[in-house]
């Protein structure tokens, strides 16, 4: 028995030994336990959901708001301008034009003023009057007007050649010549300008300022950008437009003139305008094909309204040059009146004179600057007064 309680107790120790080492063996961060298994990846520990930064204690966190929208503000259109009306406008740049012209007109006072009247004398009048692109044939003429009344006057004055040499000079310019613009309705089809001229005379910006001057008499007018082979054109009579509330027909660039000019037309009926003004393209005189582009724009005009005025733009500074570009237009459309720009910055007023004489055109309309407002209707008074310095 004793035996037997013995082995008993043998087996006990050694299965309590044997329980121990299993426990040391086994033991968490005891050598030679087995690795913790990984987090499952789309756990996170408590450690990396916290923020970086320590938050205190009943503090709240809040998401900021997104950021507003910002719309791009929309376009701004230019303020509709009231133009000065066409009365009156060539008095207030007179003295402009007297700065450019008085060169003339000093120069003839103080030959007319010599104590003797030679020959000498007489051809350097002529020659003056050539040089002011009076043209040789007026200039001739004027002088022997002038030799007659100065002998019949016999005795001259100042006052006197002044006189003499104004009366002169207004016969020249020419006082009886209809110089109106013919811009009134015919009932309800509107009244047509078309502008005409070669590259580099002004001629867009003379469109657009002529629509000031219409718009200044109370009128509402309608553009036509018929120069479409210049997207450049078409935008600068865009703005020419806007600035003065007159609607704009232009068409794609490169597109058919006369389509347009045909679309300006019908739009000023439709909108019961009073006056169709179309730019058309700068054209070279030598090219025929594109000046008798010209004459279809006129013709496609004339199904829809009546042509009323073909204006010929010229530069007052391209002196006898412009005489020839001229006269190619007149047989290409019939010319009804002349706007002679740039007349501020030549001391050559006498190509007023010389164009009227070739063409049997009046010049209608003058440029006297670069402002808006500086296209004025031509007054021979006005003119002949600026070029003797009254």
């Amino acid at each position: 028995m004793e035996g037997y309680l013995g082995i008993i107790v043998i087996v006990v120790v050694v299965a309590l030994l044997a329980a121990g080492g299993l426990f040391f063996l086994f033991k968490p961060g005891g050598k030679g336990a087995p690795p913790a298994p990984p987090a499952p990846p789309e756990e996170k520990r408590e450690e990396e959901r916290k923020p970086p930064a320590a938050v205190e204690e009943g503090a709240t966190t809040t998401v900021p708001p997104p950021a507003p929208v910002v719309e791009a503000p929309p376009p701004v259109k230019p303020e509709v301008e009231v133009p000065p009306p066409s009365a009156g406008r060539m008095v207030r740049l007179r003295a402009r034009l007297a700065r450019s012209q008085t060169a003339l007109g000093k120069g003839l006072l103080e030959l007319l003023s010599r104590d003797r009247l030679d020959d000498e004398t007489w051809e350097e009048m002529e020659d003056t009057l050539i040089t002011a692109d009076v043209g040789v044939g007026p200039a001739r003429a004027m002088v022997e007007e002038l030799r007659t009344k100065v002998k019949v006057l016999g005795t001259r004055t100042p006052a006197e050649v002044k006189a003499l040499l104004r009366e002169q000079l207004l016969d020249q310019v020419g006082t009886g010549l209809d110089r109106t613009l013919h811009t009134t309705p015919h009932g309800e089809r509107p009244a047509v300008v078309l502008v005409v001229g070669v590259n580099g005379t002004g001629k867009t910006t003379t469109t657009g300022k002529l629509a000031r001057v219409l718009v200044g008499d109370g009128k509402k007018v309608v553009l036509g950008a018929a120069d479409t082979f210049r997207a450049a054109a078409a935008d600068q009579l865009q703005t020419w437009g806007e600035r003065v509330g007159a609607d704009v027909v232009r068409g794609p660039e490169g597109g058919d003139p006369a389509s347009v000019a045909f679309d300006a037309t019908a739009r000023g009926i439709e909108e019961k305008a009073d006056v169709v003004i179309v730019d058309t393209a700068g054209r070279l005189h030598t090219k025929t094909g594109l000046m008798d582009e010209l004459g279809k724009v006129k013709r496609v005009i004339e199904k829809k309204a009546t042509v009323d005025e073909v204006l010929l733009v010229l530069d007052a500074t391209t002196g006898q040059n412009g005489m020839r570009q001229a006269q190619v237009f007149a047989e290409v459309v019939a010319v009804s009146g002349i706007a002679l720009t740039k007349l501020d910055g030549t001391a050559k007023g006498g190509i007023v004179i010389s164009v009227q004489r070739e063409l049997g055109v009046p010049v209608k309309l003058v440029g006297l600057g670069e402002g808006a407002d500086d296209l004025a209707p031509f007054d021979p008074e006005v003119f002949v007064d600026a070029l003797l310095g009254d």
